[in-house]
Parts: structure tokens; sequence; C-alpha cells
């Protein structure tokens, strides 16, 4: 493992970590309070990190998500389509992300964490140099993306775990 997969690695495993502290203990209501109206919830929050990462690096890999391929999508039961990942959604779609548990939550990102983390021990610099996304001026090399998606997870993570102290402290 080059020492920029090493980094990477390290990355995802404290995004892991983190997801593991926040929903640990975690009732049902819990996971869906919302500080407002049109807050986001844990619950729609560590979802929504999770899918990012599962549909981002299933794309990076040409392979179906984890949320699909491993029925995740059919026990979640969300009435959204499976190709949903939380972005763009609305108050009213954030709400409903409810009836899922912590166990639920917790085994849907261990099982994408893992994927991620086979994928990154696989890949070469010369990989992480790829372009995977020409959509975007500059391209979109795979090492940017990777990036990407750690951010954004840690500003999710960081959210949830905001709220869960609003919570601790009712």
């Amino acid at each position: 493992m080059s020492s920029a997969t090493a980094v990477l690695a390290d990355s995802y495993g404290r995004v892991r970590e983190s997801v593991l502290h926040v929903t640990r203990g975690l009732t049902a209501d819990q996971l869906s309070y919302r500080v407002d109206g049109e807050a986001n919830t844990i619950a729609w929050l560590i979802w929504h990190l999770t899918r990012v990462q599962d549909d981002h690096v299933a794309d990076a890999m040409g392979a179906e998500q984890v949320w699909t391929a491993r029925g995740f999508a059919q026990d979640f039961g969300l009435p959204f389509p499976p190709s949903a990942t939380g972005y763009g959604q609305s108050a009213d779609e954030v709400a409903a992300v409810q009836g899922v548990s912590v166990d639920q939550l917790v085994a849907y990102h261990e099982a994408v964490c893992a994927r991620t983390l086979e994928f990154i021990a696989i890949l070469s610099d010369d990989d992480l140099d790829r372009v995977i996304d020409t959509s975007w001026d500059p391209p979109v090399t795979l090492a940017v993306r990777l990036v990407s998606v750690i951010a954004d997870d840690l500003q999710h993570v960081g959210q949830a775990a905001f709220i869960r102290g609003v919570i601790e402290r009712l």
C-alpha cells in the first residue's frame, strides 16, 4: 500500500469510527429527532453519507452498489428508488427515513466501509491519477473523488454528532 492509499484507508477508517461512536445506543426516536421541522435527522445523515460513499466507490469500481447487491435497499424499505442517495432531498424526504435501527445503519455502513477499504488496498498511485469524471473542469481524478467523499462524510457525521449532543441535553 502506498502512502497515499494508506492515508485514504486511515481516513475512511476514521469515518467508520465516528459513525459507530455517534450512533451507539441511540433509539429509533433519537435517530429520527429533528432540531426543527426542516432539519436533518441522525438516521438520514448516516444513511446519506453511506449512500454517497457506496454510490461513488461502486461507480469508481464499475460495480453494483452494496445498497442493492446485498439487499440493504429492500431491508431498509425506504420510499425512494434504489438509486436515491439523499442528494437534494426535501425536508419531507428526510423525514421519510424512519423505522431504521442503529443496527441496520451500522451494518450498511460497515459493509460499505469494508468494500471501500478493499478497493483502496488494490490501488496504485497511477490508479489515483485516473480521470473518472469529465463533467467537471478540471476533470475529477479517482484521488479527488475519494477525498471528496471523505470530506462529505466527515461533515455529515459531525452534524450527526451535534444532533446527538442536542438530544443528550434535552
